[in-house]
């Protein structure tokens, strides 16, 4: 009781104090990685006296090691590049939060493909090689036995936006989207090859890292940072008009029922209190153990650091916070 009393007190902003300054990295411009730009729109920074300039990567695998050269303080992104790092000896970086726990990207492409054995000998798009994109669309294919390289060519487009280009363009037979961008392509005649949301694949899709340096120096920044992000998964969960104003404004979407019909699909694969999932760690450790046998000796506690849920739930926070009408 007495470490949450500590904790909650160096967690409320100061008044009068110059703003701490807290420096963001993402990794792709989705609705699973919105929850800064929701803070921003409602006014959560200023009211926890932070500032957090957020730096776009479109890539996983960059903006890992923006990170572990000491670019970012704070990154939202999948947990591969996390326990690649890790297992390789940088154990540099924590998940403190968790968004997603499960993959909901799909591959869309137009008839007359059908089936993912209709793209044998055809370009596949994923953003970056190494992103969660890549490990979706691999694992997909490997469910009916087709490897990239032998059966189909895998292309990396950049960023989420890129790769729609791509494929409308038709510079690639098929693209793996996350939503609402895959709701766009559904609406310029493309349909769904693999509806990611029905495979429920385990790994942290979308999780908060920071660096364990960054948590020893400045852990009452983090926690009201992570306050910040409590609230704003609250609008993201129950506020749609601000959410799709948001939305609209980032993503550079207008149609109302892109928004929604993506925002629907999207919503239910969100963790609305931050949960961090042991199991979504363990299926990426699985996955790298065959490649990397020193996977077998990580543990999924080892990517975890949960002080300021904990704070939150016990500090009865989150249960204020829900009791709250939007």
């Amino acid at each position: 009781a007495a470490i949450s009393i500590w904790l909650a007190f160096f967690i409320m902003p100061c008044a009068g104090l110059a703003a701490d300054r807290l420096l963001g990295v993402h990794s792709a411009r989705v609705m699973s990685q919105s929850m800064p730009w929701i803070a921003e729109e409602a006014g959560l920074f200023r009211k926890y006296d932070l500032e957090f300039p957020l730096v776009y990567i479109g890539s996983s695998p960059l903006a890992t090691a923006a990170m572990l050269g000491g670019d970012g303080e704070l990154l939202m992104d999948g947990g591969l590049g996390t326990v690649r790092a890790h297992v390789q000896g940088n154990t540099e970086l924590i998940c403190i939060g968790g968004q997603k726990n499960i993959l909901t990207q799909s591959i869309l492409a137009k008839a007359p493909i059908k089936r993912l054995e209709d793209l044998r000998g055809k370009k596949v798009g994923v953003t970056r090689i190494g992103s969660t994109t890549h490990y979706f669309a691999t694992q997909a294919f490997r469910k009916i036995g087709m490897e990239a390289g032998r059966d189909y060519t895998m292309i990396q487009t950049g960023g989420a936006p890129e790769m729609l280009a791509a494929l409308l363009s038709g510079a690639i037979d098929a693209g793996t989207l996350s939503s609402p961008l895959d709701v766009q392509a559904i609406a310029q005649g493309y349909q769904y090859i693999v509806y990611g949301p029905d495979l429920r694949i385990p790994p942290v899709a979308v999780g908060f890292m920071t660096r364990r340096s960054t948590l020893v120096k400045r852990p009452q920044v983090l926690g009201r940072f992570m306050r910040v992000m409590a609230e704003a998964a609250k609008i993201l969960h129950t506020d749609k008009e601000l959410t799709f104003k948001v939305l609209g404004k980032q993503l550079r979407i207008n149609d109302r029922k892109i928004l929604e019909a993506g925002y629907n699909a999207e919503i239910k694969a969100l963790e609305p209190r931050l949960t961090i999932r042991p199991e979504a760690f363990q299926a990426i450790l699985d996955d790298v153990a065959p490649i990397d046998p020193r996977a077998k000796k990580v543990k999924p506690e080892d990517f975890i650091d949960r002080r300021f849920l904990d704070e939150m739930t016990k500090s009865g926070f989150f249960d204020k916070l829900w009791a709250e009408k939007s």
